[in-house]
Formats: C-alpha cells, sequence, structure tokens
C-alpha cells in the first residue's frame, strides 16, 4: 500500500511510471503483481494500468482518461468527445480517440476503445482531470468528416443541435489544416441549418463557400438511393429537408 495514494493521483500509468516511483524495474514489476492480486490496480492492455477505488472497486479513472492514454499521444474524438462535452444524445459503449500512433482497438470494463485516423492535433485540450480531448470546434468537424463511419448523420445533427455556439476563427483554422474542400462543403452546408443558433456569422459561411470544388457531390453515399435534392448554393445533393432526418429519427449511417 506504499504507493497506492500516488497511483490514485495517477488513475492511468505504465510500467514506467512505476519504475520511476521505486526506482528499480524489478521492484516495480513485483509490485504491479502484487498490487493485481489485491485488486488494487487493474490491467486496461499491454503496459497500461488503472488504480482501483478502495470505495467503489471500480477504476479510479473514467472512460475518457483512460483513453486519454490508450498511446503516449492520444485524446478523445469524435462522438466520444461530444460525451464528455455534454452533448452526446446518446452513450456509446465504444470510445474513440485519435494519436499520432494508431492503436489496436481493446476491451475493457465493457467498452471497446478504438482508434481514429487523424492528421494533426490541433484543437486538442487538457482538462483538469487529466483528459486530452478535442475541443467543440473540432469536435464538429470530426464528426462531419467522419459521420458516415461513426456517428451517423442522425446522430451528429442531434449534438451539434445541443451546442450554444461556435467559433468561427477556430472552425475556419481547423479547416484550413484538414484542407479538404469536401469537408469545406459539407460544414457549410450541415451548420447553415444551425446558423442562427450557433451564432455563425454569414462571413464563415462565405469562407467556406469559397474553398468548395465546382464538381456536384452528394452528401454521403447512401443518398444516391434515397430521396435527394440539389442544394445550389453547396452543390451538394442532399436531403430535401436536412433537420427532418432528426425529427423523424431518420438512420443514415452505414
Amino acid at each position: 500500500m506504499k504507493y497506492y495514494e500516488r497511483l490514485v493521483d495517477l488513475g492511468c500509468f505504465t510500467r514506467d511510471n512505476v519504475e520511476a516511483m521505486t526506482g528499480n524495474r524489478e521492484t516495480a514489476h513485483s509490485m504491479i503483481e502484487a498490487y493485481k492480486k489485491k485488486g488494487l490496480i487493474e490491467s486496461v492492455r499491454r503496459d497500461l494500468f488503472v488504480t482501483i477505488s478502495l470505495e467503489t472497486k471500480q477504476p479510479v479513472p473514467n472512460r475518457y482518461a483512460i483513453a486519454s492514454h490508450a498511446a503516449p499521444s492520444a485524446y478523445v474524438s469524435h462522438h466520444s468527445a461530444f460525451e464528455y462535452h455534454g452533448v452526446a444524445n446518446q452513450i456509446y459503449y465504444e470510445v474513440y480517440a485519435s494519436s499520432e500512433s494508431r492503436f489496436r482497438a481493446f476491451e475493457h470494463g465493457g467498452l471497446i476503445y478504438r482508434h481514429v485516423m487523424s492528421p494533426f492535433d490541433k484543437g486538442v485540450e487538457t482538462k483538469k482531470d487529466g483528459t486530452r480531448v478535442t475541443d467543440k470546434e473540432r469536435t464538429v468537424l470530426d464528426g462531419i468528416r467522419d459521420f458516415e463511419k461513426i456517428d451517423g448523420l442522425e446522430e451528429l445533427l442531434r449534438c451539434i443541435g445541443l451546442l450554444p455556439y461556435l467559433e468561427p476563427a477556430k472552425l475556419l483554422g481547423y479547416l484550413s489544416a484538414y484542407d479538404n474542400a469536401f469537408l469545406y462543403q459539407k460544414t457549410g452546408y450541415i451548420l447553415d441549418h444551425y446558423r442562427e443558433s450557433l451564432k455563425l456569422p454569414e462571413d464563415f459561411f462565405a469562407a467556406c463557400r469559397d474553398k468548395i470544388p465546382q464538381s456536384k457531390r452528394y452528401l454521403y453515399k447512401k443518398l444516391q438511393r434515397e430521396g435527394h435534392e440539389y442544394n445550389k448554393t453547396w452543390l451538394l445533393y442532399a436531403p430535401a429537408d436536412l433537420l427532418a432526418v432528426v425529427s423523424k429519427g431518420i438512420s443514415h449511417d452505414v
């Protein structure tokens, strides 16, 4: 129990963390095995452990803190970031994290932790609880970029609808980092439906329109087999009434 309180403070930790505490690799290995047998700590995956609370018998760190330690540069992203910010319509049993290096999906405590590729780490905040998570603007863009793979359109729209505002300068900064014309196109189209509630100025939408290609695109692949109309402003084939996707509870995930 000598190092237990220090492990509680860490929540998530590696063998290197324990070795730094004990000053000896063999001692660190012996301590980890002893603490595991006593139920004081638990293995999450290779070289990643969590401290177990003596009161609740549950891991001290929550799912988001664990995801932040899935890899050295990991941070909570996509729908899990919406959850962390308190604007998700549903709580998933999958936790999404991005990082510079890929990690294999792993299961712990009934949850599956999955890696999502990301080309940059801008817009990542470190919270007081140690969780690294994308800010709301970056989360929205990640959601728009990958909703066919993760959220589904209905859930994405519900999450966006719960946000009180977005900062246009941040959105444009992250869009520039992505440097993807189709993402400008999809973002402008979707957020145009929320411009008043999110307090987004016309200048933001003009900047998005300046970046979109002249070729016509479908908002998502399955739309080619569903009812749609052409939006001249955004040069997109999209649902005739986008927000009806939410009100009717239609699922447009793949």
